[in-house]
């Protein structure tokens, strides 16, 4: 299982901001700007 796959399975907190049937985001845990967030 990937770190992603972990993420949507909640098996791994992540500090989720949009999820829906197709896509979730979250902000990334090692942000390399002031707003860095992940759409998987």
């Amino acid at each position: 299982m990937t770190i992603f796959e972990k993420i949507i399975a909640r098996q791994i907190p992540a500090k989720i901001i949009w999820e829906d049937d197709h896509a979730i985001a979250f902000h990334d845990v090692d942000p390399q700007a002031p707003v860095h967030v992940l759409i998987v």
